[in-house]
């Protein structure tokens, strides 16, 4: 029997839900496991589970090849999009979010069953639009974490490496003044403040251990 198959190109092929159903099975359990190879397949390509028993071999190996490509790549943020008919922007001004919208988004950013709330708060129904300029609805006059779930995985992608980014930057900064702020000190302060403080260095070297990357999907 032959079945079609919908192999998606770039991310933005690829919702943001069906990423969450991946990610969810995998587990190191299932870690380089046929199971989430045929899994894989069957979210990502909109299959059902028992068509990709028939697919030939050969054609599993060159789809699995094709999605390490299609995950394989940078993403950017991205300003504003369409869905469904609305136009979603991303939070304007980082500096004045609300307390509401900074412990929901502390809460929910890097938790992938939860990400769609994440993308709840950064990106919501635009109001107002002036060429690249424009305003969003307030935080929770209106919830689309449900059919945010269909946005394009290349734009929640972006949005999280983004902050990477800017947390990486910001720990840099940090770091460069604390170094500037040691070498103006004393000895018998330098001694003190590394008996108290001298793990931030090994804190850093964690936190970029800490860093996800971009999945690898399974061989």
């Amino acid at each position: 029997m032959k079945v079609q198959i919908n192999v998606p190109d770039s991310l933005e092929d690829i919702t943001l839900e069906q990423y969450q159903k991946f990610e969810k099975l995998n587990t190191k359990e299932n870690k380089d496991s046929s199971f989430l190879l045929q899994k894989m397949i069957e979210i990502f390509c909109n299959l059902n589970l028992k068509d990709v028993a028939n697919i030939k071999f050969n054609s599993v190996q060159e789809i699995t090849k094709h999605l390490n490509k299609v995950f394989d790549v940078k993403t950017e943020l991205t300003s504003t999009f369409k869905l469904n008919g609305l136009s979603f922007g991303f939070i304007p001004d980082l500096d004045n979010i609300t307390l509401g919208e900074y412990i929901d988004l502390d809460t929910y950013l890097g938790d992938w069953p939860n990400m769609h709330k994440a993308m709840n708060v950064l990106y919501r129904p635009i109001t107002v639009k002036n060429n690249d300029r424009y305003n969003i609805e307030d935080y929770k006059e209106t919830d689309n974490s449900e059919l945010l779930k269909d946005m394009p995985l290349n734009i929640a992608m972006g949005s999280l490496v983004f902050f990477w980014n800017l947390n990486s930057e910001l720990l840099q900064i940090t770091l460069n003044y604390l170094n500037q702020e040691t070498k103006k000190m004393s000895l018998e302060q330098r001694q003190v403040l590394e008996e108290n403080g001298g793990g931030i260095h090994l804190s850093m070297d964690s936190l970029k251990k800490m860093l996800p990357s971009l999945i690898r999907l399974p061989n």
